[in-house]
């Protein structure tokens, strides 16, 4: 299969998704069934994205041309271990992997093993040379390298079996925002997307704000109405529950609409539920933990409502996973 077979399988694919066919609808309410966090509409805005950004001819195309790809890369077996935080969170280490024409051997979360099957199976039906490409498995044996997300504690797992390959290896991240106190409605009501999507699971997720002291909170929690049924989610609100309780248990000074709880916190990881923040006196003395910052949402940083939707080249960690396969 040559790199032009694979670029056009894939802006098939993409074309597949945003059809959204009654089978498609099908596989998402199958998958919500798996994992409720999974609704319907989040796994669409995931895919949707995924064929509007990633899936497109010109992009792809252009994407290779970058890395000068070509039909001579000799094909490695590369181990890749995906997340299960949000719908086809691994979907860019699978494309990165198939379009350099690697052999992916993927171990798929327990939380979200229908919807990437599918999808390959789609393109597989069209040239059957995607099953020689493309694997899953439970045990990631004899790789000849191997791309890992997970959290901090199965990051020293991975690194510790991983250690005589060559490996990316990606632990917990999360993401923050940083506002000046003159932000429009608009992009009030973008950073409240960017807050609350996939409700708040994924690395690109704002869990922490940093805004200007005295600071005023009544247009940004009025922005988050859009979000007031999350409190209709079970899971969800089982989580909010948990967390006032500890917040008046505790006599701690908190806001909510009723779905979201604000608390000030020097921590950059709040729980489900929960967002944190602090406050600054001159936009210099902020400390931002880069260590463990995925994406700054800001007027001088990623646009307000650009977070959950990377592009070909936002690797995560910072980490070019195509330049790592070409490497190889």
């Amino acid at each position: 299969m040559t790199l032009s077979d694979r670029i056009e399988l894939l802006t098939v694919l993409g074309e597949y998704i945003k059809q959204n066919s009654e089978e498609w609808q099908a596989v998402k309410e199958r998958a919500e069934r798996g994992n409720s966090w999974f609704t319907q509409d989040f796994i669409q805005l995931a895919s949707v994205n995924i064929a509007e950004v990633f899936l497109q001819k010109d992009s792809l195309e252009s994407f290779a041309a970058h890395y000068h790809l070509d039909d001579n890369v000799k094909a490695q077996k590369v181990g890749i271990v995906m997340a299960g935080n949000i719908p086809l969170v691994g979907f860019h280490d699978f494309l990165c992997c198939f379009l350099s024409g690697h052999i992916a051997h993927i171990k798929l979360s327990s939380k979200d093993n229908i919807l990437l099957p599918f999808l390959l199976q789609k393109i597989a039906a069209l040239n059957t040379e995607v099953n020689d490409q493309v694997v899953f498995s439970e045990m990631l044996k004899e790789c000849d390298a191997y791309i890992a997300t997970g959290s901090n504690n199965s990051g020293r797992y991975f690194e510790y079996y991983f250690s005589k390959y060559p490996h990316i290896i990606r632990k917990n991240k999360t993401s923050v925002a940083v506002l000046c106190g003159e932000e429009r409605e608009d992009e009030l009501a973008a950073l409240a997307a960017d807050i609350h999507t996939y409700y708040g699971l994924g690395c690109r997720n704002v869990t922490k704000l940093f805004v200007p002291d005295g600071y005023n909170f009544e247009k940004l929690i009025d922005a988050f109405k859009p979000y007031n049924h999350f409190a209709d989610h079970n899971k969800y609100k089982n989580n909010y529950d948990y967390q006032l309780s500890i917040a008046l248990l505790n006599n701690v000074y908190y806001m909510t609409n009723g779905a979201t709880l604000l608390l000030e916190s020097g921590n950059t990881f709040s729980p489900i539920a929960v967002l944190y923040y602090e406050f600054y006196d001159k936009v210099d003395n902020i400390n931002i933990p880069e260590e463990s910052v995925q994406c700054t949402v800001g007027r001088s940083f990623t646009s307000f409502g650009g977070a959950q939707v990377p592009g070909l080249f936002d690797y995560a960690d910072g980490v070019d996973t195509l330049q790592f396969l070409l490497s190889l």
